[in-house]
């Protein structure tokens, strides 16, 4: 069959459920991903032909995307930071936004090691090494983004899901990086690493259950809520116990980075501030809306 008409078949199939850009990266990505073809070959190689045997988990993945499965769960794996995760069902798909997170500390970092290394100096602890802490780290693309692209620190990351977590110590794998990851509740009060960060960062759940009406179906009916929801008279509960935590563990001159939620932004504030945390800086994402949060502990 002609791979054009292919593609005209995902555009027929799909284009009442998604947008008919989506369906063109759909496409694009599964004749990437199944044949290992650019998506110029169209253009260069119009009449190209596959065989019955190609053709096969092309329909497959047609098939699952009516479903309204996500594709990266279809092919199994996901782009985040220049680095391919596996990702399934028991993890949350990296999402853009979150880039945009370790970003933020990538850029805050060159300058953050210089001083942490002089105050390091200082007491006699001749050390470079920073420490960071991923909490909730789901497939790891924190973790791991982190720990490839800073080179002097030392990662941790904890997860309350075993299943999270085999995925992630497979991602740190594939990756080549080194991150000690922890099975261990945020929630439980008890929670004490008996070791001080410089950098503790996380994107906890943080979806009002009266927000589900806004959400895909595809997220909804398969990412996993213990990784998405949280109740609509608590919403804040993951920042609460990541602020007691971090009041605790992080450096005096350390800083907590936080994904949040778009529609409380100030209240993530009230409550840091709350918890003795000055110089909040609030950001939006690419899509203007507030997403992320640093803060630092008061001396």
């Amino acid at each position: 069959m002609l791979l054009q008409e292919i593609k005209t078949i995902f555009h027929k199939e799909l284009d009442g459920v998604y947008p008919k850009e989506e369906v063109d990266a759909f496409f694009y990505r599964c004749i990437e991903h199944y044949l290992g073809l650019e998506r110029f070959v169209l253009v260069v190689r119009p009449n190209t032909t596959v065989t019955k045997e190609e053709e096969e988990p092309l329909f497959e993945a047609l098939t699952q995307l009516k479903q309204e499965r996500p594709l990266q769960y279809i092919l199994g794996t996901a782009h985040f930071m220049g680095m391919e995760f596996a990702v399934n069902e028991d993890v949350l798909i990296p999402r853009p936004e979150t880039e945009e997170l370790v970003q933020w500390i990538m850029d805050d970092v060159e300058s953050q090691i210089s001083y942490i290394r002089n105050q390091k100096s200082e007491i006699g602890q001749g050390t470079s090494e920073i420490r960071i802490l991923d909490i909730g780290t789901g497939s790891g693309c924190i973790a791991i983004a982190l720990a490839k692209y800073i080179p002097t620190a030392k990662v941790y990351a904890l997860d309350i899901s075993e299943k999270a977590l085999d995925v992630a110590r497979k991602n740190a794998e594939a990756n080549s990086v080194d991150v000690t990851f922890l099975k261990q509740s945020i929630l439980d009060p008890r929670l004490d690493l008996e070791l001080d960060f410089d950098i503790i960062v996380s994107n906890p759940p943080y979806v009002r259950e009266l927000e589900k009406k806004e959400i895909k179906k595809n997220v909804a009916d398969h990412e996993p809520h213990l990784a998405l929801f949280v109740p609509d008279e608590d919403p804040l509960l993951f920042y609460r116990a990541i602020a007691y935590f971090a009041n605790r563990r992080l450096t005096k001159n350390g800083s907590l980075y936080l994904e949040i939620n778009q529609y409380l932004g100030a209240e993530t504030q009230s409550l840091l501030k709350a918890h003795n945390f000055s110089e909040i800086e609030l950001r939006k994402d690419i899509f203007g809306n507030d997403r992320m949060i640093k803060a630092n502990p008061n001396p």
